[in-house]
């Protein structure tokens, strides 16, 4: 589905993060990016996102050049971004209100997804029913917790039914049972459905419970797809096993090899 060839990419006056870089995600596959601060992770979503460029080499989703963000391509951020003014039910409906302004032209709203009005609030509706805060779509995000906030833009997202999902740190401020409560979320969805995502996270145990590919990024210059394989996601449950403990092991080790 994805497919990095030759990736090279800087910020104005600054060294390379990634030089000649190579990378292929696989459609349905789930990819934990993980490294020290600052060392490209977000920047590496961001380019998947179309939201910055490569200064050379290539980035395609489903074999099209990524020039731009994507309709199917699904954000979400770690400060949710919700609208203050807006609530709970209107942040979660906002990706589909706009898509109705452009109608289906392929650019900006994905063809064949002219959906109407009651059909776009149904959708909304079961979202926030899933993810259970369909009690709370009248109130507005300084009324929530941050859990309560991150499930809303977890909703709008997938209001639009992405094929790729983009996670930037989506749980690190959260805390341990409404992180967990989400990631089972996710890897559930990811379980019954042919959706592909992308995970940023510094967590490792994250990392392995959402990833099963990790990629470790290195800070300085990615050169080379540092890659382990990951029996263990979605094993949440089974965090003290021997396995699952060596498998971040591994991945404490890779990180250390690379500082």
């Amino acid at each position: 589905m994805i497919s990095i060839k030759d990736l090279t990419f800087a910020y104005s006056g600054q060294p390379s993060i990634f030089q000649g870089y190579d990378l292929q995600i696989e459609r349905g596959e789930a990819l934990s990016i993980i490294g020290p601060s600052g060392c490209g992770k977000t920047t590496l979503l961001y380019l998947l996102a179309g939201l910055r460029h490569p200064q050379s080499g290539r980035i395609r989703i489903d074999q099209i050049p990524i020039k731009r963000p994507r309709p199917r391509s699904g954000l979400v951020l770690q400060d949710h971004g919700l609208l203050p003014w807006q609530t709970v039910r209107e942040n979660a409906r906002l990706g589909l209100t706009i898509w109705g302004f452009y109608g289906s032209d392929g650019r900006h709203t994905p063809v064949n997804e002219d959906i109407s009005a009651h059909e776009a609030d149904q959708r909304v509706d079961d979202w926030l029913a899933k993810l259970g805060i369909e009690n709370l779509r009248d109130q507005y995000p300084l009324q929530l917790s941050r859990g309560q906030r991150q499930r809303t833009a977890i909703a709008r997202t997938l209001a639009m039914k992405p094929d790729l999902l983009l996670m930037d740190e989506p749980f690190s401020a959260l805390d341990a049972p409404t992180r967990e409560d989400l990631q089972k979320f996710i890897i559930d969805l990811h379980a019954v459905t042919d959706l592909t995502y992308v995970i940023v996270t510094h967590d490792i145990e994250v990392a392995v419970v959402m990833g099963q590919k990790i990629l470790v990024l290195a800070k300085g210059c990615n050169r080379k797809a540092q890659l382990i394989e990951n029996t263990c996601a979605g094993l949440s449950a089974g965090r003290m096993q021997d396995e699952f403990q060596q498998t971040c092991e591994d991945v404490r080790q890779l990180l250390g090899s690379l500082t």
